[in-house]
């Protein structure tokens, strides 16, 4: 598999400009391994809801004392480069990546994939699609405390690596990257092993 740049994002909300980023994580998936980390709380000089403090244990006195958002949205963005993006529910990290990436005047040039549209997909006989539950029915190894970034970047990540495994080895695909994910994400889940099938062809 292809250099693949898996992220996550804190944020205070759900929607980017009433709502702002808290920490980001990016993971780069190469040849299946984890071969670099970037992880950064984010101070864009808001104030953390209580509910997100209980949830995601970031705090107000917590980001204060964070490098200002725009920093880590460049940095960020110098990590990535333009290497293709995966997040588990890509909807979600999108709008922020598009929105913080904008309020430094930069742009997305790559396309996302989402690795829950991918699960629910390739993996219908799990309880449900969150990343907690998919890690532990597919005994992926535990990375830590749930909603943080880097802890969330890295089950992703496990769980993308996975799901390309079961594409080589139970479907018999051989071309398994970027461009397979977002193809395969699109298909209706009730077409997906004509599909899978046309792909081994």
């Amino acid at each position: 598999m292809d250099r693949i740049a898996v992220i996550d994002f804190e944020t205070t909300g759900l929607s980017p400009g009433a709502c702002r980023a808290t920490e980001i994580a990016v993971v780069m998936l190469e040849r299946g391994q984890i071969v670099e980390r970037y992880q950064s709380l984010m101070n864009a000089g808001v104030p953390i809801p209580a509910f997100i403090t209980g949830l995601t244990g970031i705090s107000t006195a917590m980001v204060r004392k964070a490098p200002a958002a725009a920093q880590v949205m460049n940095e960020v963005a110098e990590f990535v480069g333009d290497v293709p993006l995966v997040a588990h529910n890509a909807s979600f990290d999108q709008k922020f990546w598009d929105y913080e990436l904008g309020l430094v005047r930069r742009r997305r040039a790559q396309s996302f994939a989402c690795s829950l549209l991918l699960a629910r997909r390739l993996m219908p006989a799990a309880p449900d699609h969150k990343l907690g539950t998919l890690t532990r029915w597919a005994n992926l190894p535990h990375t830590g405390q749930a909603h943080r970034a880097m802890a969330d970047a890295e089950m992703a990540a496990n769980l993308l690596q996975h799901l390309a495994v079961e594409l080589r080895q139970t479907h018999g695909l051989s071309n398994v990257g970027h461009e397979l994910f977002c193809s395969l994400q699109k298909v209706p889940k009730a077409k997906i092993a004509e599909v899978l099938q046309r792909h081994r062809g």
